[in-house]
């Protein structure tokens, strides 16, 4: 769950059920975490951070949900997108789907691979993935 308070983060719920539940982040800058317990924590990213937030869930027959959400944080008086309950952030790629979700972190992957922090982009870059997958196109190739 992602939640905005009267402070200036998002905060992110994080939890990890060894084969049922699993929400993490993959990339981005964390102004600060709590851990709740060793299953929970909650991170919280300042105001302008782009990070990429995976859900996936499975129960006795297999996987019920993949998702991953590239947002970024908001500040006070932005527009926002809901993500999760009850608020999130400024979506700019949100897909379901094992095979859509591991086609943005292969390019995650390489967007690293170039030494590039994927969290340091311009927020068209992954509107752009989005759109491409979303088509079921590839992705233009990113390059330094």
């Amino acid at each position: 769950m992602i939640t905005v308070v009267t402070d200036t983060y998002t905060y992110v719920d994080l939890i990890w059920i060894e084969k049922r539940l699993q929400r993490w982040i993959r990339f981005g800058y964390l102004a600060s975490e709590q851990i709740i317990d060793p299953r929970r924590r909650s991170v919280a990213f300042a105001p302008g951070n782009i990070f990429a937030f995976v859900r996936w869930a499975a129960n006795d027959f297999g996987t019920v949900v993949s998702r991953v959400d590239i947002l970024r944080a908001i500040a006070p008086g932005d527009t926002y997108s809901t993500v999760a309950v009850p608020t999130g952030g400024e979506s700019l790629l949100r897909l379901n789907g094992w095979p859509k979700v591991e086609r943005v972190l292969q390019a995650i992957d390489a967007i690293e691979a170039l030494e590039i922090d994927p969290g340091r982009h311009r927020a068209g870059v992954w509107r752009h993935v989005h759109n491409r997958l979303t088509a079921s196109a590839v992705p233009h190739a990113y390059t330094r």
